[in-house]
């Protein structure tokens, strides 16, 4: 891969994802600026070198933490790390502090509610000159920032801004695989939070491992619809982005959303889990917000749209799997349309 001339790297957005994304690119070479919203995580950093929601892992002193949206800003390469749901009030922040085809990676995995839109879509309206890309694929942050071994996908229509990025943060223990993909890329990474959910609901109701592997294939059935009818590759969501980053979502105690689902499976309303917690489960608003996209463009979606009824609707886990279950039966692939 071609030599990086990304050397300032500014991160926003210091949640756990953030926290290792700034590990990452300090452990190959680069200048990270890491923007916090809370100044307590802020000083955490600055001070004693740890992050409240990354507590284990011990942070490299060459990277600053700062308050200060501009300061993150004035960099070679911008990743976005906040929650989907806040992304769009974060670049209209950023939008001015940004110089013009500054390349910006979106690490936000959703959809946002009331819109439709893709995080690709926010950033486009928000921040039009940027060079956009997409991070995604199968990821757990404490893992990256130990140093595990992580393979990614970097989805890139500019190919050469795309391997310039990968380079600026590949290191033999995180490897970036490009894609020209972006679409793909990034609905696989905001549907998969969904489908965890629903892994996590069978498996918190004792349904077993055959429930749980029917659920992980006609759900990857499903974002590959999605993905497709809003111009992605269905060939995409058989690489990390897609089947990896589902498997490794949907089966681990270590995932938000899968563990979110299993409590619920065990009888624990949203609320309780939720206000339990400081961390944010993207699947929650994005289930709310894929089933009114698959509504609104057509597209079959019933698992997804069944889980948005439990999380979102007041429906009830064992009435839901019932009407999943009791769906007219149906060919497994979908048939493509005749180009007659």
């Amino acid at each position: 891969m071609q030599e990086s001339r990304m050397q300032k790297l500014g991160i926003i957005g210091a949640g756990a994802w953030g926290t290792a994304l700034a590990a990452v690119a300090r452990k190959a070479g680069r200048d990270v600026t890491l923007w916090a919203f809370e100044p307590e995580v802020v000083a955490a950093i600055n001070k004693e070198r740890r992050n409240p929601f990354l507590p284990e892992i011990p942070l490299d002193p060459a990277i600053i933490a700062t308050s200060d949206l501009a300061a993150a800003a004035r960099a070679d390469l911008i990743f976005l790390v906040v929650p989907a749901q806040f992304l769009r009030g974060v670049c209209i922040k950023l939008a001015p502090m940004l110089a013009p085809k500054t390349p910006v990676v979106i690490c936000a995995k959703g959809i946002e509610k009331g819109t439709g839109a893709l995080m690709t879509d926010v950033v486009r309206e928000t921040l039009p000159t940027a060079e956009m890309m997409v991070l995604s694929g199968p990821t757990f942050a404490a893992e990256v920032a130990a140093g595990l071994p992580t393979a990614i996908t970097l989805g890139a229509r500019d190919a050469e801004v795309g391997a310039r990025a990968a380079a600026a943060i590949s290191s033999p223990a995180f490897r970036p695989y490009l894609s020209t993909d972006v679409i793909g890329a990034e609905v696989g990474g905001a549907v998969k939070n969904v489908l965890a959910i629903g892994c996590g609901i069978a498996d918190g109701r004792k349904l077993g491992a055959n429930a749980r592997a029917a659920l992980l294939t006609r759900g990857l059935a499903e974002i590959v619809r999605l993905a497709v009818v809003r111009g992605g590759r269905a060939e995409t969501l058989m690489g990390l982005s897609g089947l990896g980053d589902l498997v490794l979502t949907a089966t681990s105690m270590q995932s938000r959303n899968y563990s979110l689902g299993v409590a619920l499976g065990q009888g624990q309303s949203l609320a309780e889990i939720l206000g339990a917690r400081r961390s944010v489960a993207e699947g929650v608003a994005t289930a709310e917000a894929v089933a009114a996209l698959a509504a609104k463009l057509g597209v079959d979606m019933p698992i997804c749209t069944a889980i948005d009824a439990v999380l979102n609707r007041g429906a009830q886990v064992d009435v839901v799997l019932k009407g999943l279950l009791e769906r007219p039966l149906r060919a497994e692939v979908d048939t493509p349309p005749s180009r007659g």
